[in-house]
């Protein structure tokens, strides 16, 4: 399973990133909670494992059977085993939709359709066909992107997110991804950046952040479609000063640094991600963790690049002449050692 979904960037995710996920968001019993790349549907077992505790009554675990979680994948093998994965943890009808969840038209999305909590690691590096990107405003065929505008979409008003994405989302200077940071930002409280090491996704190639945000409601310029500015003209494109049409006012950025190597025999755990959970719930400032102004962002790139002003600085390279230096000195010093061993024996 672990490889079924390698060539459309699926690579899935690692269970205590899940949880650290979920204890960041918070859902709560009532809550929606959707996943529309769910692949195993790890997202959901965590979030039911996690909502299932203490003595619930009978009509709270009715809700949480019937009318909590609702996932979507594309692959066939990824779909029959999210089913078969939610039955063995307790859910006795699973509603896991087959469906490939870009072919939907963001513009048909209502208010019945919406979420209070999206969890997801949607497939990144694919590429969509010119037909599915007609689907969203903004166009470009990166799959991780086009989901993150479905997400965006069909979160509800104050609805609470957690998203996988690859690091260079950030910084990527392309049309697209300059976009759908501004259209993030001014849709969006986007309070959390978790910066993920190498080796966290075991056998990507790339590196990854998570996004935590929040549906805020932007700064209405008596537009008809301000509460949901995807759907009609993007507030950052409207022509007002960059921080008054931005649901977003502060970043707080958190740079996970396990101090080892990730890979297959020595994977993220749960004590790795701890400090983060427990930090991120007041947005405390630590040598790992710092806060943005919305105002510092550049308005031009907005480029959200993780760069940690708390890391010491590192040591300065020394001149190639004092290496050189050393080096012979070293040399002479070795050749006495030898040349008075040579005179012992």
């Amino acid at each position: 399973m672990g490889n079924a979904g390698r060539n459309g960037g699926e690579y899935y995710t690692p269970r205590p990133l899940i949880r650290a996920m979920i204890q960041v968001v918070k859902p709560k019993i009532g809550d929606r909670i959707y996943d529309g790349a769910c692949g195993s549907a790890g997202f959901l077992c965590e979030s039911y494992e996690y909502l299932r505790r203490g003595n619930l009554t009978t009509k709270q675990l009715e809700t949480l059977q019937k009318h909590t979680f609702t996932g979507k994948e594309k692959k066939s093998l990824a779909y029959v085993i999210a089913i078969m994965n939610m039955i063995l943890h307790g859910i006795d009808a699973p509603n896991i939709i087959h469906t490939n969840t870009l072919t939907e038209n963001l513009s048909d999305i209502q208010d019945k359709n919406r979420f209070d909590i999206i969890l997801a690691n949607p497939p990144f590096g694919g590429k969509e066909r010119k037909e599915v990107q007609q689907n969203f405003p903004i166009k470009t065929g990166e799959t991780a992107f086009l989901f993150l505008q479905h997400f965006i979409k069909i979160l509800k008003m104050g609805g609470r997110a957690a998203v996988v994405i690859k690091n260079t989302f950030l910084s990527n200077s392309d049309n697209a991804s300059r976009g759908l940071r501004q259209e993030l930002l001014s849709s969006c409280n986007l309070h959390t950046i978790l910066d993920c090491p190498s080796g966290t996704f075991i056998g990507a190639g790339v590196k990854t952040v998570v996004l935590f945000f929040e549906k805020g409601k932007p700064f209405s310029f008596g537009d008809a479609n301000a509460n949901d500015s995807i759907h009609g003209t993007p507030l950052f494109s409207q022509g007002k000063p960059l921080t008054q049409g931005m649901a977003t006012q502060k970043i707080w950025y958190y740079q996970l640094d396990p101090g080892r190597s990730l890979g297959k025999t020595n994977a993220l755990n749960d004590d790795d991600l701890r400090e983060f959970v427990e930090l991120q719930a007041t947005f405390a400032e630590s040598e790992k963790s710092w806060l943005v102004d919305i105002a510092d962002v550049d308005r031009v790139t907005f480029d959200l690049s993780v760069k940690n002003p708390n890391k010491a600085e590192e040591s300065l390279l020394r001149e190639p002449q004092e290496i050189l230096d050393e080096i012979a000195a070293l040399d002479a010093e070795t050749a006495e050692i030898l040349a008075g061993i040579g005179g012992i024996v």
